[in-house]
């Protein structure tokens, strides 16, 4: 069993916004996050990358970034998301259940890309939809269920 710990939250107000963090956060079931622009009844409800991608990038394109700068909800460090299928199951904390709906996504000139010249959503960003709804907070454990 793949596990790992919630390294950051990030949300926004709306999208096109680059994600700021929180230290906690409200997660409702088939929605998202509470008060970030990307929750909806849709299947990109939370995004979800890997803390590992994002240290990679600041290595290899000499960057600072940190929580949310890749426009990402969760931050997760100790999990390889790149063996993660569509389909499968990731618990956070003691309730929160996501499904993974989405691996990547097209690329296209987003705010992340324009600002700091690199993306890592539309090849790494892992997108899920909420199945059951709770409170998470910045260290929380992270399992593939």
């Amino acid at each position: 069993m793949n596990k790992g710990i919630i390294h950051a939250i990030s949300i926004s107000s709306e999208r096109g916004k680059l994600k700021e963090e929180v230290t906690q956060a409200n997660v409702i079931e088939n929605f998202g996050i509470e008060n970030d622009g990307h929750a909806g009844e849709w299947g990109r409800q939370i995004t979800c990358l890997s803390y590992q991608s994002v240290q990679k990038s600041n290595k290899e394109n000499n960057l600072n970034m940190g929580p949310g700068d890749f426009a990402e909800n969760i931050l997760i460090d100790g999990i390889d998301l790149s063996k993660i299928s569509v389909g499968n199951k990731i618990k956070l904390g003691a309730s929160v259940v996501l499904e993974v709906t989405q691996i990547g996504k097209e690329d296209h000139p987003s705010v992340v890309t324009r600002k700091f010249g690199v993306s890592l959503l539309p090849y790494e960003g892992v997108f899920c939809k909420v199945i059951a709804g709770g409170i998470i907070k910045k260290g929380d454990s992270v399992e593939e269920i």
